[in-house]
């Protein structure tokens, strides 16, 4: 399986605190079938104060500690990034690390985090500033969001817009609760889902869950889509 939201590497956001740890998250991913991962760190200016410049640095070390741990997980570096108006600085600054392009249209794929909360006021004004900059805004864990798992269909002018959405695999699972779980089933049963992905912090409570969800996909609708979800639509959405 390939995870494209993926909290691995140490000490750069709410994920691993250290290097034990993120190695232990690794082989936790690897356990769980996953192949590929994406790491994801989180960019919130004020609070999540990554660049794409200070991410690679990470992320390159990360790799080389990853390869003296033997752990056989294939990483690459996006980011999950908070709708917030100073990102459309940190994108003319060339800091944003995307997830990757979009085949047909050259449009670059970018994690985009709504707040939990609601949907705030102007967001497809702000989802349709990124269309015109060439960024396809992934819309990470819509499910999530209590606006969207109150009303499922408060989503659909994103994905008319022209933005994928990705969904948790601990959501469908009923991990965040039935109103939750219920929303990521309708979304995906609505076939709007391009992904599924772990959103893992850690081996405890935000661990990785693919396997189960991939499991549970192909019960309900069949092999076809469980591949879809869980490697054929995250390949398409990291390709370069």
């Amino acid at each position: 399986m390939i995870d494209i939201h993926a909290h691995l590497i140490p000490s750069v956001d709410d994920g691993p605190t250290n290097l034990q740890d993120a190695l232990m998250l690794c082989r936790a991913a690897v356990a769980d079938g996953i192949t590929h991962a994406i790491c994801t760190p989180h960019i919130l200016p004020g609070r999540f104060n990554n660049t794409k410049q200070t991410l690679l640095q990470s992320f390159e070390l990360f790799k080389h500690q990853l390869q003296a741990a033997d752990i056989h997980l294939t990483l690459g570096i996006a980011a999950e990034v908070h709708m917030d108006i100073r990102i459309l600085e940190l994108i003319e600054e060339q800091e944003i690390p995307y997830l990757g392009t979009q085949a047909n249209t050259g449009h670059r794929y970018m994690l985009l985090e709504l707040p939990d909360a609601q949907i705030p006021v102007g967001a497809i004004s702000f989802v349709q500033r990124l269309l015109d900059k060439n960024i396809c805004p992934v819309i990470v864990h819509p499910e999530r969001n209590r606006s969207v798992f109150t009303n499922p269909a408060k989503i659909r002018p994103f994905i008319e817009a022209g933005c994928q959405l990705q969904i948790t695999a601990a959501s469908l699972l009923g991990q965040f609760g039935p109103a939750i779980e219920n929303a990521a089933w309708l979304l995906i049963e609505s076939s709007s889902v391009k992904a599924v992905a772990s959103d893992c912090h850690n081996t405890g409570g935000r661990r990785p869950r693919m396997a189960d969800a991939k499991a549970m996909i192909m019960q309900r609708y069949g092999i076809e889509a469980a591949i879809a979800l869980t490697h054929t639509g995250p390949a398409e959405l990291c390709a370069q």
